[in-house]
């Protein structure tokens, strides 16, 4: 009976119903699409660090992301860690924003990230044309499938100019995007430091990779003690700081969270707004049912179970709307991100949101004089 009343008063108004359902849809697009947007922006920020093998980092004193590893480090401190117990392996990484001039006519700024793929520290994935020896082939580099236009190329052949040197595109990836929109351009390692003019045998960072059963925390002081002029990070660490740099320190996680809290405050208002009018409208029954002796748990459940039902409807239509705009950015430049986690958080926000604003509804009822119904 509960649900057939709810169902009963949901419909009843159908004006009113689609403006509820306009409020809650408005509310799950605008926060899936921000959301998404932070794990989008996130995943970008932190998918080199991910992808890289090693456990811990070696970074010049105050590197602030992956992208901005600052001073170049030497041979001398990639031969101390060697010299430490527990450590397997130090690869060596070049990394660093670069000019490249488009054949067509002008530039645009890259990242260069150079290693070797045989010391299995850092390479390129999901590589969907050519291969990781094409890379390593004469003049060989790799750029992300997304970036063709803007690096004025159209595919596999291309001849561009970064820095000193001229590249040959032998090699396109596809989902290898930068928060930064400078795209990253895949090479060897000796090839990274003659078209960026690395002198010797200087690395951006030093990648440690550890022996089986070595406590990373304990190596990551002991490496500290012996590299004072460095930074010595944890992979978590160092993937925590590039967020910080990019997602906090600039603002842009900020806004995008704020932005789903804007819309889950607009939804709560629209949806609160229309169950309030709605209850209004129906006092009179209700306090039929209150002289009928129904109780007031027995009317808040009503209540209670047409914002249930608005949320589930409004939730269909929106993440329905929410994830044909996901599917849409998948080959943007800054896609939007949808997991199964989120999908059941943003069903859980909703049911929450209808729930808050059938508080307003539940308020006005409580105060029904059963009385009433017998002055109409």
């Amino acid at each position: 009976m509960i649900l057939t009343l709810a169902i009963r008063n949901l419909f009843h108004d159908r004006i009113r119903l689609i403006v509820t359902l306009v409020g809650i849809l408005f509310s799950i697009v605008l926060v899936a699409v921000q959301l998404g947007l932070y794990l989008g922006a996130r995943k970008m920020i932190i998918d080199m660090i991910e992808n890289a093998n090693g456990e811990i980092w070696i970074t010049a004193y105050g590197a602030k992301s992956f992208e901005e590893g600052g001073i170049l480090l030497t041979p001398r401190e990639r031969h101390a860690a060697l010299a430490t117990p527990g450590v397997k392996a130090a690869v060596p990484l070049i990394v660093s924003f670069a000019e490249w001039r488009k054949p067509g006519g002008g530039s645009t700024n890259t990242v260069v990230v150079g290693s070797d793929a045989e010391d299995n520290g850092l390479r390129a994935w999901n590589i969907v044309e050519g291969s990781q020896k094409d890379i390593e082939a004469p003049d060989g580099v790799a750029v992300d499938r997304s970036y063709l236009s803007d690096l004025g190329i159209t595919g596999i052949g291309d001849i561009a100019q970064i820095e000193r040197g001229r590249v040959r595109v032998r090699a396109i990836t596809e989902g290898i995007r930068s928060f930064t929109m400078a795209p990253y351009i895949f090479t060897t390692l000796n090839r990274a430091r003659e078209l960026l003019g690395v002198p010797g045998e200087n690395a951006s960072y030093y990648l440690v990779q550890v022996e089986p059963g070595t406590d990373i925390e304990r190596l990551r002081q002991d490496l500290a003690s012996r590299l004072p002029n460095t930074e010595v990070l944890t992979k978590a660490e160092f993937r925590d700081r590039s967020l910080d740099q990019w997602l906090f320190s600039t603002g842009a996680g900020v806004a995008l969270i704020g932005g789903a809290i804007l819309g889950l405050l607009v939804g709560t208002v629209i949806v609160a707004q229309t169950l309030y009018s709605s209850t209004k409208d129906h006092l009179n029954e209700f306090a039929t049912l209150r002289a009928l002796g129904s109780s007031s748990g027995y009317i808040h459940k009503v209540i209670l179970a047409q914002a249930g039902m608005s949320a589930v409807i409004g939730y269909v239509l929106g993440m329905a709307i929410a994830l044909t705009v996901v599917v849409l950015s998948t080959h943007t430049a800054l896609p939007i991100i949808m997991t199964p986690g989120l999908a059941v958080a943003l069903f859980l926000l909703t049911l929450f949101m209808c729930a808050v604003s059938a508080i307003s509804a539940i308020m006005k009822v409580t105060k029904i004089d059963p009385a009433m119904v017998f002055s109409r």
